[in-house]
């Protein structure tokens, strides 16, 4: 079993401004939700039977108490905004599990979800499917790995420290000394990746960094580094089952229909049907969607 888990807010904003390139400005209305259910659907068509995807319901949380200038929704385009729950709604019609966050961020909910698919000794791999650098702390040898499809790489523990020059684990204490102009804090300055990098490398984690490496800028490093380690305990689900794809749901049609492009329906259903989803696809899936088929051509009995 491999287990999918896809950053849904980074792929939203990434086809939103990818399909401007083409529209020269004139935002289709939704859009970008299409664009990401196509990028799941052609995931599923090419073996993924078990994914989830994770989004950021708010633009906030907890972290956002900790440092007035974490990053907040201020700024996002209307036309952008207006499709982030437009797209939980559509994932959910699709049939794949989505996890809206609120008080964590979707970050928090994939270190989750990848922790506790990790823990299943039937998971043979997790990919991490974001390019954000925090992500980078929840790799694990080559059994979870970051998948950063716009370099086209697959990270393992290996390449994590080829690119940062530090072990996933250290990662909060890397993005604390270099900041993180994404989430809205700016790091030590003074120290650029390379210092980091070799800081980290002599003395370990910034708590047992000597008192005269960093000074009073100690406490405003572990600070930082508190909002770059991410949550892995939010309790996503109990079974690595329930992230397996039985299939676009009842409503899927309707929910096509009203994004505009009713061809998604007839992509989710040949995409149940493609060789590789059928290779990779459990029983429990394949009776589940026969039992759904029969229930929806079932006569409705009249109250």
């Amino acid at each position: 079993m491999i287990v999918h888990l896809i950053d849904g807010t980074y792929e939203l904003f990434r086809h939103f401004y990818g399909l401007r390139r083409f529209t020269k400005g004139k935002d289709r209305p939704m859009g970008a939700v299409v664009g990401v259910l196509n990028g799941v659907l052609q995931m599923i068509e090419e073996g993924a039977a078990h994914l989830g995807v994770a989004t950021d319901h708010v633009i906030e949380s907890f972290r956002n108490e900790l440092w007035d200038g974490y990053k907040t929704g201020e700024g996002i385009e209307p036309a952008l905004r207006a499709q982030f729950h437009p797209l939980e709604d559509a994932l959910a019609a699709l049939g794949v599990t989505v996890w809206p966050m609120v008080e964590l961020e979707a970050d928090d909910a994939l270190a989750s979800a990848a922790a506790l698919a990790a823990k299943d000794p039937a998971v043979q791999k997790v990919c991490i499917w974001t390019p954000d650098k925090d992500l980078a702390q929840c790799v694990r040898g080559d059994r979870v790995v970051q998948v950063d499809r716009k370099s086209h790489a697959i990270r393992d523990a290996q390449g994590v420290h080829a690119k940062f020059g530090v072990s996933p684990e250290r990662i909060p204490d890397y993005l604390a000394l270099v900041g993180d102009a994404s989430d809205g804090y700016p790091g030590i300055s003074g120290i650029g990746a390379k210092g980091a990098a070799g800081l980290i490398d002599r003395f370990g984690r910034i708590e047992d960094f000597p008192d005269e490496i960093l000074g009073e800028r100690k406490s405003l490093a572990l600070l930082f580094k508190k909002l770059a380690t991410l949550r892995d305990d939010a309790a996503l689900f109990s079974d690595v089952g329930r992230l397996e794809w039985h299939g676009p749901g009842q409503g899927f049609a309707a929910m096509a229909s009203t994004l505009g492009d009713p061809r998604l329906l007839e992509r989710a259903e040949k995409a149940f049907h493609s060789p590789k989803a059928l290779e990779s696809r459990s029983p429990t899936a394949i009776a589940f969607k026969k039992k759904s088929s029969k229930a929806a051509k079932a006569p409705q009995k009249r109250s």
